[in-house]
């Protein structure tokens, strides 16, 4: 049974938030679905995973779920549709809730079987001011909700009066869920933890094996097998994401997928992988020499990735603009960059030149972070609420209109991860060639500064290499 493992008043508040936040609006209705079961192959499906909107006002993970929210004038009232009770069902798939006891177990004012949305729906919409749903993250839900509404004005003869506009409830929904509570806070802590604690044991595990000598070699997938092992075997309920196990130069390759590639020694793995933990993610990238021991050309480019990532720390704290711990952390890489010789300074110049032109761009492709929750790539603008746009240089350096860069607050969770990518390529020294270097944490902004999630695993080099000795 899919009830909430936590206070189901924490959902109720969030539900009431959202209620408030429709009447300030002029008053209406949010609709909002769970994440529909997909078929993997015949007579199979993909892992079930709600969707992260449902699950955040409701704390259920049952398929087939919808939440309807009303607000207008003082009164709310909260409606959940879920499967009906089932015994021949729950045989193979299951107990499930029920409406009958979903009022009590998830604390919404009533609850009717998943059958009579279509009947009922009309009667919720009918009368409201506007109807909220989030848009373009559930295929067909418009369409379905314009059906309902059809059934509405068919009803204007009677009185009923349809709702005149619709919104999209993300916008509403992705500046509550910015803001992590105490509740959330704890999970990330839990999951940060977990995460690291499988990046020990790989780290470890690479090591050993090369030492050992197995036979057949080590392989990417090996240590991805370490990874799945530990955070499964601490709760965690599913990867917050493919995980990445990179083995030489498939670590330049930014989306690479753990494969069959071997592990050798004097080669650099690099490990983007994480757990998601109550429906909470985590996020992590380490990069370590796979027997334990860094060459001089990797340990240099490594200090310098090791120092970008200290740098953007430094200043993600309140008050700062989220863009703040990139730039601080792109010019120390371009630094790198000039003194290594990846970039000529002749060719170049100095670092304003380099940061100026975006020469480093072919070392250094992505940003530095982003909003870390629910989803791993977690919702939230980037930019500042209610700011007007201003003139910036893209990419290519040419003028664009662009609204100013969020301000970081306490409760924002993101993460920090320069890198290096190395591919060869004519008039780069050559012993830096396929290496590929990234370090990630993640960061709970706190009224001092941040709080590092997930420090449970080294990023010193030094003490790597003492880990993997161990």
């Amino acid at each position: 049974m899919n009830i909430p493992s936590r206070p189901v008043s924490i959902y109720a508040k969030r539900r009431a938030a959202v209620a408030r936040a429709l009447k300030a609006a002029g008053g209406g209705v949010a609709v909002l679905p769970t994440a529909p079961e997909l078929q993997r192959n015949r007579d199979s499906d993909f892992p079930y995973r709600h969707d992260s909107y449902f699950y955040y006002l409701t704390g259920f993970t049952e398929p087939g779920s919808w939440l309807v929210i009303q607000a207008s004038g003082k009164a709310s009232q909260s409606t959940l549709f879920c499967r009906p009770k089932d015994l021949e069902r729950e045989i193979w798939d299951g107990v499930r809730l029920g409406p009958k006891a979903a009022p009590t177990q998830l604390g919404v004012d009533q609850a009717f079987s998943v059958e009579l949305l279509d009947e009922k729906m009309p009667e919720l919409l009918a009368n409201q001011n506007a109807v909220w749903f989030p848009f373009a993250t559930h295929q067909g839900l418009e369409s379905q909700i314009d059906g309902w509404l059809n059934k509405v004005r068919a009803r204007v003869r009677v009185g009923a009066e349809c709702p005149q506009s619709q919104h999209d409830l993300c916008k509403l929904l992705d500046e509550m869920r910015l803001f992590k509570d105490s509740h959330e806070i704890a999970i990330l802590r839990r999951a940060g933890k977990i995460s690291a604690a499988g990046h020990v044991r790989a780290m470890q595990t690479s090591a050993r094996l090369l030492r050992d000598g197995v036979k057949g070699g080590v392989r990417e997938y090996h240590l991805e097998a370490e990874l799945l092992h530990e955070f499964r075997r601490h709760g965690s309920q599913f990867p917050a994401y493919t995980s990445i196990v990179a083995a030489g130069a498939n670590a330049c390759i930014l989306h690479y997928r753990a494969g069959d590639a071997e592990l050798k020694p004097g080669q650099l793995c690099l490990i983007d992988a994480a757990c998601e933990l109550d429906g909470y993610a985590s996020d992590i990238t380490r990069t370590f020499p796979a027997n334990g021991q860094f060459t001089p050309a990797q340990r240099t480019l490594y200090d310098i990735v090791l120092a970008a990532q200290q740098a953007a720390i430094k200043v993600t704290r309140a008050g700062k603009r989220f863009t703040d711990p990139h730039d601080a952390a792109t010019r120390v890489l371009v630094e790198g960059m000039l003194e290594t010789g990846l970039l000529a300074k002749a060719k170049h110049g100095k670092v304003d030149d380099v940061l100026d032109s975006g020469a480093y761009r072919q070392f250094y492709m992505h940003r530095t972070g982003h909003w870390m929750g629910m989803d791993v790539h977690d919702c939230g603008d980037y930019t500042e609420p209610g700011s007007k746009p201003r003139e910036e240089k893209d990419a290519l350096g040419q003028s664009v209109m662009r609204k100013p860069s969020r301000f970081l607050h306490p409760g924002m969770v993101l993460t920090v991860e320069p890198g290096i990518y190395v591919r060869p390529a004519k008039n780069i020294p050559r012993e830096f060639w396929n290496i590929g270097i990234r370090i990630e944490d993640d960061a709970l902004v706190t009224d001092k500064g941040c709080e590092l999630l997930t420090r449970g695993v080294p990023v010193d080099a030094d003490e790597i290499e003492a880990l993997m000795r161990g």
